[in-house]
Parts: C-alpha cells; sequence; structure tokens
C-alpha cells in the first residue's frame, strides 16, 4: 500500500481482502489501534452476555490492525500466531471496543497487548488479551 496508513485505508483494504470480518478500525495513532464490533444476536450467550469468543475476535481484529500500525502499511498476511486472553467480568452491551497497543516489533513479529470493553465504558474492561502477529518474508 503506497498511501498514508489511515482508518479508511485500513477498513477499505480489509472489506476488500477479508469482507465478512465485521470489526473495523476506529483509531489509530503510532503505538496502538482501536476497533470495534458491532453485537447481534448470533454473539450473545444465555443470560444475554456477549461470548467469550466474540471478545477473541475483536482482540484478534486489534492486533492485526497494530501489526499495520507497527509496518506502517496494511499487510494482509501478517497471521497471528498466538493470542491468550483472560476474561474480567461478563460482557453486556450493544458494541465491543478493543485498543491494541504495540509491546515489541521485530523484522518477523508483532506483539500487542489488548483491553476490551462495552459501548463506552473503557475504565471497566471485559477481557485482557496478549498475542503475537507473525510478518511475512520480504519478497
Amino acid at each position: 500500500m503506497t498511501s498514508p496508513l489511515t482508518v479508511e485505508a485500513i477498513n477499505r483494504a480489509v472489506l476488500e481482502s477479508y469482507p465478512g470480518m465485521r470489526a473495523r478500525c476506529i483509531d489509530l495513532d503510532t503505538k496502538s489501534a482501536t476497533c470495534a464490533y458491532d453485537v447481534d444476536e448470533n454473539d450473545i450467550r444465555p443470560g444475554g452476555f456477549i461470548s467469550g469468543p466474540t471478545q477473541f475476535i475483536v482482540a484478534d481484529g486489534a492486533l492485526w490492525f497494530v501489526a499495520f500500525v507497527a509496518l506502517g502499511r496494511v499487510e494482509p498476511m501478517a497471521l497471528t500466531s498466538e493470542l491468550s486472553i483472560r476474561f474480567l467480568r461478563p460482557a453486556q452491551g450493544q458494541r465491543l471496543i478493543c485498543r491494541a497497543t504495540l509491546e515489541s516489533h521485530t523484522r518477523r513479529s508483532v506483539v500487542g497487548t489488548c483491553h476490551t470493553w462495552v459501548d463506552g465504558a473503557p475504565d471497566r474492561i471485559t477481557s485482557i488479551a496478549q498475542g503475537t502477529y507473525a510478518l511475512p518474508l520480504p519478497r
């Protein structure tokens, strides 16, 4: 990608290469990326709780976006190498937000930490994840 890395550029590229991805980038800076995911009935467990796998999806998406931040470009072939998540409290609401913060970037990988919350409550973290994205070798 030759254009500057922006929220719009990320969402456009992701939509082209992965149209089924529902997490969308909503904010970027030099060390983090934030994504949002609008919850629907398929994401809800009994009791009205947003499922753990749904929170995992959002963390993985935010981590993918922070890999783009580290690279300074969209790289569709950056792939999840590992991701672990810890659930802190039940998540109930309409929109999951996740901010991934860049922890480390090498030639071959990006490590980030993700904090997820519901709706407008960043002070009520529902899960924390940490993961690594493997970067493709230069061609």
